[in-house]
């Protein structure tokens, strides 16, 4: 009789299905909709959102400071799915003197319904699948204004705990444990510079670094280099608040420690890389057919050693890349002082059980392939089937 019920649990386990939606969440130095003239973050001059609308999944994009930390970038994603004005807590703006409730931070709904009866997927590309595992965590965690009174947040997300709004996190090609050439990427800004020099295009409708929280934003007349080296030399960079410290070893490390796999979440990690060893080292060089812009910094990556703040250095095992994020930190988070979280390879046989990350890849395309950035018909091809192929997979979880 037993052996019946376990049967039927599973029978039902696995024909059940969700209707719940996609969100799309960028990386680095990323954009939503409205910006870059058209030209996708998802997809380059396809639409990977609305591809996945067409195939009856209901999807958000959202737009999150390309360069902003993961705490923020993530209190910004709550604040479209749910609307009205970010605020990023009075602790966090009062440690890294910024302003708390910027005004021009200001949203109307996405998805005003999402609560725990109406979850969503969060999917992220890169430092997106970052930001996505520090949004579950401000959901569920009480955020504290003064340890010793014991006194909370005010705002909605901080202030209380948020179950069940979760169904599941998909990270690609995400930095779980950070990259080694975190100080190179984020100081050099490659990708954007070469689309924007390439648009040509000028206004602050067409790219904006989000940085209002920090009293930064583009002059009215100020050209898009004037804006990029004032942006690079911001006083903001030598904080902990900032992309660069959570896309470094030492920072993914930090976060590690306590944006732990949630026992009621799914966990997918989609994992890429465009190098190969070298016959006569331990080092990696570009395969055939790298995109030039991705080449040199694969190249580095391929050889470099990174160091933790107590000295350790990275091993052989970081070499292997997708030219922006080393290959071995994307199966999902392993340098948190608690201890990796749970990490499988995924089979499609296989029984899903929340809690753990399951891990598919690594797949033969660089950081911005997998995008549909950069790649030839082939190559764009393959990014919208294994972007497609996610969602169905989502699609058939579990409902709560």
């Amino acid at each position: 009789m037993t052996k019946f019920f376990i049967l039927l649990f599973s029978i039902g386990m696995i024909s059940a299905q969700n209707n719940y939606p996609i969100v799309l969440i960028h990386g680095f130095m990323g954009w939503g909709p409205e910006e870059m003239g058209g030209y996708n973050y998802w997809g380059g001059r396809e639409d990977f959102a609305q591809m996945l609308q067409d195939k009856g999944h209901t999807v958000f994009t959202v737009s999150v400071g390309p360069v902003s930390s993961n705490w923020e970038r993530a209190i910004e994603i709550y604040t479209q799915l749910k609307g009205g004005r970010v605020d990023y807590g009075k602790a966090h703006a009062e440690k890294f003197n910024i302003i708390q409730k910027p005004d021009g931070k200001v949203y109307e709904s996405l998805y005003p319904e999402w609560d725990e009866n109406h979850p969503v997927h969060l999917v992220g590309h890169s430092m997106g699948g970052q930001t996505a595992r520090m949004l579950q965590y401000l959901l569920i965690q009480e955020i504290v204004v003064n340890a010793e009174t014991g006194e909370l947040e005010k705002s909605d997300l901080l202030g209380q705990s948020h179950s069940n709004q979760i169904r599941s996190i998909t990270s690609i090609a995400t930095p779980h444990n950070g990259t080694t050439l975190a100080d190179v990427v984020t100081k050099t800004i490659p990708f954007v510079q070469y689309f924007v020099g390439v648009a040509g295009v000028a206004g602050t409708r067409f790219y904006d670094f989000d940085l209002e929280q920090w009293g930064f934003s583009r002059g009215k007349d100020e050209t898009w280099p004037g804006y990029v080296k004032r942006m690079r030399t911001h006083d903001a960079w030598a904080s902990k608040n900032m992309s660069s410290w959570d896309l470094s070893i030492e920072g993914a490390k930090e976060q590690n420690g306590f944006l732990l796999a949630d026992p009621d979440v799914y966990y997918f990690s989609i994992s890429t890389s465009t190098t190969e060893k070298k016959d006569d080292s331990a080092f990696h060089i570009p395969i055939e057919g790298t995109s030039i812009l991705t080449r040199t910094r694969s190249k580095i990556l391929g050889s470099r050693v990174g160091y933790w703040a107590d000295g350790t250095p990275t091993d052989s095992t970081w070499y292997e890349n997708d030219g922006i994020v080393n290959t071995c930190s994307m199966a999902g988070p392993t340098t948190g002082i608690n201890g990796e979280d749970p990490i499988v390879n995924y089979d499609e046989n296989d029984l899903l059980i929340p809690g753990q990350w399951y891990a598919l890849g690594p797949i033969q395309m660089d950081h911005w392939n997998i995008m549909g950035h950069l790649g030839d018909d082939q190559s764009n091809g393959l990014a919208k089937h294994i972007i497609s192929k996610q969602a169905t997979r989502l699609k058939s979880l579990p409902p709560f």
